[in-house]
């Protein structure tokens, strides 16, 4: 499988704060636009409330706060694992009260957010990290909280970036948000255009969304079987398995107690699963 590949590929190094910081210092950042995604930047144009609560994860030099900012928004977070952007943004707007600029790791990152804005974020993730992605953006949302921006929506040899389809996207989210728009994008910029999906998820709050660790996993069919046995568990509305089998998002009406989960899996004594705590 392509992803697979791409994955094989490309996460035997690890995307961490180094790594990025790496591209930064070479210049080597490609995504970058130099201005503010043409999607983005029209659906920005449509929120009304400059009190939203709004995060950018990934913000990179975040063109898209700089251009909240003059909108007169007035509580912007933005998150990036690299010092460097960080750095920059620190000395732009270290005047401006409206923002807070962290340096840190999005998954470790605590708060709730109106709006969450996608931009390169979830692309620049390696393919294994999606149902943690899913998890930890319906944590920090708000009760009829939104995540909206941008999704790939083609395949990459190798990455970062990493892509991906509507199927597969639709398949992550389900239940846990419903799709207000999941399309492909009218007005990306030349090089990406008909590549790109944009998105409006809205978080559903009337369920849970748990993440637990798999251990024991090793194929596809493993994987399907296990999926499906959750699956029949009352109450479960979605499942999805990590791409490395080490972790599963579970969507629920109510959180189903590990002990079910441990009993439902013990089909072969290999599978073990535990809770990844908030």
């Amino acid at each position: 499988m392509s992803d697979l590949k791409c994955c094989v590929v490309s996460c035997d190094r690890p995307l961490d704060s180094a790594y990025w910081e790496a591209q930064y210092e070479a210049k080597t950042t490609g995504w970058d636009l130099g201005q503010v995604s043409p999607p983005i930047k029209a659906y920005m144009d449509t929120v009304d409330n400059k009190k939203s609560r709004i995060l950018i994860p990934g913000c990179g030099n975040s063109y898209e706060a700089e251009y909240l900012l003059k909108q007169g928004f007035s509580n912007i977070t933005v998150i990036d694992i690299a010092p460097t952007p960080v750095g920059v943004l620190k000395e732009k707007f270290k005047k401006n009260p409206n923002i807070q600029i962290v340096l840190g790791d999005f998954f470790e990152h605590q708060g709730k957010y109106d709006l969450i804005i996608e931009q390169t974020f979830f692309c620049a993730l390696p393919p294994t990290m999606r149902q943690k992605y899913v998890w930890k953006m319906h944590q920090l949302l708000a009760e009829e909280g939104i995540l909206a921006g941008l999704l790939f929506n083609r395949m990459f040899e190798s990455g970062p970036p990493f892509g991906g389809s509507k199927e597969e996207y639709e398949k992550h989210f389900a239940a846990a948000f419903d799709f207000t728009k999941m399309n492909i994008s009218e007005n990306s910029i030349t090089p990406r255009a008909n590549s790109e999906l944009f998105i409006e998820l809205n978080k559903n709050s009337q369920v849970g969304v748990n993440l637990y660790e798999l251990e024991g996993i090793t194929c596809t069919d493993c994987m399907e079987t296990i999926t499906k046995k959750i699956l029949a568990i009352d109450g479960v509305l979605n499942v999805s398995i990590s791409s490395n089998y080490a972790e599963v998002l579970i969507v629920s009406k109510n959180e189903i107690e590990t002990d079910i989960l441990k009993d439902v899996i013990t089909c072969d004594e290999k599978y073990t699963i535990k809770k990844i705590k908030n």
